[in-house]
Formats: structure tokens, sequence, C-alpha cells
């Protein structure tokens, strides 16, 4: 009689056998695919198609490689059904693995002894590399085990796998909770893809996890809708996406965008720093009238007459012409770069026919001499010379997002004309000059960019690419047609059909666009006009009105999930409240649904951390910790003289319980770093820098500091405190807020 790991590891060899035939047979296919000859343009774009879903099945196959299986249910009509990262078949087709996404699975992580959704055990596999190394058993069923005997008692076992995943070490980056997702988790992975979902969460209720592990379950259950659009990810940091950059692939999914607000804008990533003022001022929902207005600005119209002199003709430009030309063109609705073409046609066809009215006027009193080939020529002449388009660029300059914002924070004039609304300092915040970005510049940049559309170089650039690509087609075609076969009867009346009979060159070289080798992301992340089947926010509740203005472009269905916390609140222009975040964009339309159990801090640091949330809100509830550690958070008084000194001391000692993490104000940010030095397993920054990450232990340094050097400090304390998933340490006086607290113990 096998034991329950004995009996298990023959299940899981089974499964790693079947995953390597797939495998092999993938690779087969692949490879009988790339050898494959063909003539035929249509068969070469088909069989291109087949191989890039042969590629994605593979590194969903690979991806799988750890943790293939993890869990399997017995009903109470004894069948029994293995849960796994991945759906596997016999060579019958009968199923041998269910993926965790598929509604068969969904038992295995809602399933409870009260409502066991027919379940009578629930059992947990624990595997290293092909190898079961421990089993745990929910029974679920209290009245019988799963053979069908009479068991009494009570012997739930149902919190040793979660309590044991979060005891483990971190590693540096996030894994998968696929093996311990909660039926509070779950309900939300499964939602449905329509819609704005709002996930409101504490410090450690999973909301990272639960929005990522989403995507993937959409990707799973909606796939003929998203493969095509992706799904985008917005993050709060780069290391935050660094941290979580792992989970997809090793869900199998990479339809995925991992980006910040900061890289949302094609060509760039903006790193310049920027004071936080200054980024509140960009971040309000007003800057979208001041874009439109500097637009607007730009379309000029002079006060006083100008002229201009066209070989040594002097020829009189008007306001009120060039006001009439202006509301004619804007009357088009067209963006600024696409009106430009036809303001500049009018306004040259208005300048010929002034100077045909000079040099063309009949002495006589008749009509003018001048015959459309002469009108030809003064054309040309005017468009040639210089003045005349100087002038133009004045009047209707061709922009781009970047020239419009460098002249209009490099121009205090320009800036009281279009933003009359901001105040002179809320103005001096925004005055500045230089060509390089902070990340509050880019939903700026992109509200430009859609205002002013694209200018006529870009439109000229896809034009010659496009005829370039047909031309190229065109002479595939003539290659395929001209090395045909001609050996058949004169006499034979079947059809004989090429290339050209099925194609012209536009539809093959359409279908070669189409056929881009360059993944979702990559191709996504050139084209600023991408639009997404479903976007994920983390730390929503930092963003501000112009970021959100950004991202509801990117996904004009509004099918989001948006996670977050509006008690850790840090940046200036964010929300303290998902009605004060989410109005100006999505108006009422969004469901909110929240999280209430923490499984990350464990509830002696999380007694202190709620301290510090009365004071944020007096009603906000602090998310119930799930374990204990037995370790309280200590506190150790250095002066700020040796703060330095004694967390490079104290980092050094906490890497023998995991990874470290030591968070501090930023103006000491430099001196903690160089103190602590580079130490494989510690990472110093500050509390934005944390947003969403976590680690065995975390060293706050100058809490003091953290809580005065901004308007919303508490929120960044709250946030440093819970950021540990064992142990928490203090360094700095403490402010009042922290002091009398009954949750402090020794350093162990």
């Amino acid at each position: 009689m096998l034991n329950p790991v004995q009996a298990e590891q023959v299940y899981l060899s089974t499964f790693y056998a079947t995953l390597d035939r797939e495998r092999e047979r993938t690779e087969g296919r692949r490879e009988d695919e790339q050898i494959a000859g063909t003539r035929n343009a249509q068969a070469l774009h088909q069989r291109d198609g087949r191989i890039r879903d042969l590629n994605a099945r593979l590194s969903r196959l690979n991806a799988a490689e750890e943790g293939l299986a993890f869990g399997r249910l017995d009903d109470e009509h004894g069948e029994v059904l293995h849960i796994g990262r991945i759906g596997l078949h016999d060579e019958d087709y009968e199923p041998l693995l269910v993926d965790w996404r598929a509604p068969a699975a969904r038992p295995f992580y809602i399933a409870t002894a009260v409502v066991n959704e027919g379940i009578v055990r629930r059992r947990h596999i624990q595997t290293r590399l092909r190898q079961v190394v421990d089993v745990q058993d929910e029974q679920l069923d209290l009245d019988r085990t799963a053979d069908g005997a009479s068991q009494p008692g009570t012997g739930v076992v149902g919190e040793a796998v979660l309590l044991s995943a979060l005891d483990a070490r971190r590693t540096g980056t996030m894994e998968s909770i696929v093996r311990t997702i909660q039926v509070d988790q779950d309900r939300i992975i499964r939602s449905g893809l329509a819609g704005v979902l709002v996930v409101q969460g504490g410090p450690g209720t999973g909301k990272t996890a639960i929005a990522l592990h989403r995507a993937a379950f959409l990707l799973y259950t909606h796939r003929a809708q998203l493969e095509k659009r992706g799904i985008l990810v917005v993050g709060p940091n780069a290391t935050f996406l660094r941290f979580i950059g792992q989970v997809l692939p090793s869900l199998g999914e990479d339809g995925v965008r991992l980006v910040t607000v900061a890289e949302l804008y094609p060509g760039l990533t903006a790193t310049r720093p920027e004071p936080a003022e200054a980024a509140e001022v960009k971040g309000r929902a007003v800057m979208a009238d001041v874009i439109a207005t500097a637009v607007a600005d730009r379309q000029w119209v002079p006060e006083q007459p100008i002229e201009v002199t066209v070989d040594r003709t002097v020829l009189r430009v008007e306001p009120s012409a060039v006001e009439e030309l202006r509301d004619r063109t804007r009357a088009r609705r067209l963006t600024h770069n696409q009106a430009q073409p036809y303001f500049t046609k009018d306004f040259i066809d208005h300048l010929v026919a002034q100077y045909a009215d000079i040099i063309g006027e009949d002495p006589l009193g008749g009509e003018n001499l001048l015959d459309d080939y002469d009108l030809q020529e003064l054309r040309s002449e005017v468009v040639a010379e210089p003045t005349v388009q100087a002038l133009l660029d004045r009047l209707w300059p061709a922009l781009t997002p970047q020239r419009l914002l460098i002249d209009l924070y490099g121009d205090e004039q320009r800036l009281a004309s279009a933003a009359p609304q901001l105040g002179a300092l809320d103005r001096e915040h925004l005055l500045r000059y230089g060509d390089d970005w902070s990340p509050a510049d880019v939903p700026l940049l992109d509200e430009a960019a859609e205002l002013l559309g694209d200018d006529g170089r870009e439109l000229a650039r896809e034009r010659a690419e496009r005829a370039r690509a047909i031309a190229y087609a065109q002479g595939s075609l003539d290659v395929l047609s001209g090395s045909g076969s001609t050996d058949f009867d004169e006499d034979d009346e079947a059809e004989v059909l090429s290339a050209k009979d099925l194609l012209d060159a536009e539809a093959l070289a359409a279908r070669y666009e189409a056929d881009d080798d360059r993944t979702l992301a990559e191709r996504a992340s050139g084209d600023r006009r991408w639009t997404y089947g479903h976007v994920i926010v983390d730390e929503a509740q930092e963003l501000s009105p112009m970021a959100w203005r950004a991202i509801a472009r990117r996904c004009p269905l509004r099918s989001m999930t948006l996670v977050g916390d509006v008690a850790q609140t840090g940046a200036a222009g964010g929300g303290t409240s998902w009605r004060q975040v989410l109005a100006p964009s999505f108006g009422d339309r969004w469901r909110l649904a929240e999280l209430t159990l923490n499984y990350r801090t464990p509830a002696e640091v999380m007694e202190l951390a709620a301290d510090v949330l009365r004071e944020v809100d007096p009603t906000a509830q602090a998310p119930r910790s799930v374990r204990s550690t037995g370790v309280q958070p200590w506190h150790v008084d250095a002066s700020p003289a040796e703060q330095a000194a004694y967390v490079s001391k104290v980092a050094h000692e906490e890497t023998q319980y995991g990874q470290v993490g030591v968070i501090t104000s930023r103006h000491r940010l430099e001196l903690v770093q160089e103190a602590v030095g580079d130490v494989p397993g510690v990472t110093v920054l500050t509390v934005a820098g944390a947003k969403g990450l976590e680690f065995d232990s975390v060293l706050v340094v100058d809490p003091d500091g953290i809580l005065i050097e901004s308007p919303r400090g508490l929120r960044d304390l709250y946030v440093a405190l819970t950021r540990c998933t064992q142990r928490l340490g203090v360094i700095g006086p403490l402010p009042d807020v922290l002091r009398d607290s009954a949750a402090w113990g020794e350093r162990s």
C-alpha cells in the first residue's frame, strides 16, 4: 500500500511524462513547419502564424515545469481531479491535469467544510523539481473520509500550506500564489472582464498577486478577445516591476506589458527628479485645459498687419484675414497637425490672389491678365519665399508634444496665456528650461499628442514605409509568378492559379504587417495609439487625474482592474477616497471589492502600524493578520549622527533572516546607502520606492523624518511599517504617534 506521498509521486511522474511528450511533439511540429517549403504567399503567412502559435505553446509548457501539479480534489462520487499550472490530456484526450483557471478547478480554492461543493477531500501537494516532498489533506466532508469511511471529529488542516508559504523566506522577486489562493482572492481573480473593478485592500492582503493572477485568468478565459490587444499592467516604480516580473511568465502568459507611468509615452523613459509641488500641479485635471489652450495659442493671429516681400512685391497680411483662415481651419475639427496643411494651402492661396491682383492688373480696367500657368508660377514663388515659410511657422507651426511643452515651460508669457486659472506660484513651479522629462510630464505629453496628432513628417514617413512594403510585396509576387511551373499541356482546360490571382501587392503587404514577429509588448510600446483589452493598475490611489486620462485612452472599453489602498496614498496628487480618484475619468461607473485579511504582515507588527492608521483615518479598519511570528517590533533611539553607522551593522545581521529592506527618508537616503554599502540581500530605498514590495526584515530609519518631509507623512510611515513578513526594527527618534505604543519589544 503506497503512502500519500508515494501515491502522488506516481501521478506526478505521469504528468511530467505527458508534459515531456507534449513538448517533444510541439517542437517536432515547429521543426516540420520551419522546413516546409511553399511558394504561395498566403501559405507562407499561414505557416508563420502556426509557428508563432507553436512557440507560444512551447513557452507555456516550459513555464509549467516548476510546480506542475499542486492540488487534488476527491469528490463524493469517488472521482479524482488533479490541479496544476496548465491543463494536460492523455492520448485519448481524457483530462489528466486541470488548469487552475478552469471552472472545474474552482472548488480547490473555494470549497469549505460548510459549503464543500461536493468535495470530500482537498489535497495540497508540495513538490521540488519533479519529486513530491509533502502532502497536506483537508477533510471537507466531516462525516466520512475520502474513501467513504466514517471519521469522527473535525480534523481540518486548511491553513498549513498557506502558513508555510507565508513563513518562507523572500527571494527578492514575487512568486506565484497559485497554490495558496484564498476564497476572498479567488472571487476577485475570477470576476468578469467587463467594467472597472476596484480592489481595496490594506497592507499584505495580496492585492498585487490577485491582480497578476487575474491577468493570467482573463487571458485564459477570454483569449480570443485579449490575445491580439494584450493586457497593460501599470506599476508604481521600476523596482516593483522587477519584483513582479516573473509571475506571469511562471503562469505561462506573456501577452502582458508591464510599465510605470514614466514609460507610457513611446520613445522616452522619464527619470528626471522633480519637486513634489511641481508634480502635483502637473497632475491636476485643469492641466488638460492648459494644454488645450497652449495648442490653440500656437494658432496665432497677429495684432498688427504683417508685410512680406516676394520678388520685390510687398504683400500685406491683415489680422482679420488670418483670423478668418484660422476659424475656417478649426471648423474642420481636425487635430492641430492634421489641420496644418489646410491652413497652409488657404494662406498661400490668399497670398497668391493678392500677388496676382498686384502684378496682373489690367491698366485698362479689364480682367486680370494672368492665366493658370502664370498663377502656378506665382504660387511657386510664394511657396519658395523664406519669409513666407517663416511666417507660416509662426501662424500655424507643425508641433511635436515635446516642442509644445518645452516652449510652454520655458516662456513666462506663454504660461500666463495658457494657464490663467493657475496662480503665479503654480506657474512658477512649471517654469523650467531643457528637454529632459519627469514622470509627471508623461501624461502632459500624452495629452498634447492627442490634441496635436501626427505631424506631416510622421505621416510622410508612414506613407513612405507603406509604399516600400507594397513595392517589396509586388517584387515577391513577380518572383513567385515567374518561377511557377509551365509544365502542362496547352490543351489542358484546368484553371491554373498564380499568386497574383489570389492577392495583390497591397493585400500581401498588409498580411506581412499583421505577421510582425515582435512580441505584443514590443509592438505596443512603440505605438502611442495602441489600445489594450484590459488594464491593471497597482497602487492606483497614487495616480494623478492627468495620469488617469492617459491610461483611460489606452482602454476605451474601460475593462480595468485597479488595486490599492487609499490609506497608503503618498503622492501629493493622489486621492484619499476612491470616489475622489476615479470620478473625473469614470464617474460612478466602477464596482468595489474589499480585502480584509492580511497574509503578509505579522500580527505583532500590524498592532504597531494600526496606531498610525488610526491617526490617518480614525474610521479605517486595519486588515486582520492571519498569523503571528512571536517576534515583537523593536526600536533603537539612535541620534541622527549615529543612525547610518548603526543601521549598517544591523542590516548585515538581519540578512540571516532573509531579504532586508532599509526604508528611510528622502534626505537621508544617500547617507544610508553609502553606510550600508553593496550587501547581498539588502535594499536601501525611500517609502515611494518601497511601494508594493515586501521583505523578510525591514529597518525603518529616521521615522520622524519620513513623517515630517511630506504633507502625507503619516501615510508614508504606515507604508514603511508594513513591508515586512517577519521582523521590524525602527531606528531613530520616534514621532509621537509611535512613542507610547504597547507593541514594542526587545530585539532578538
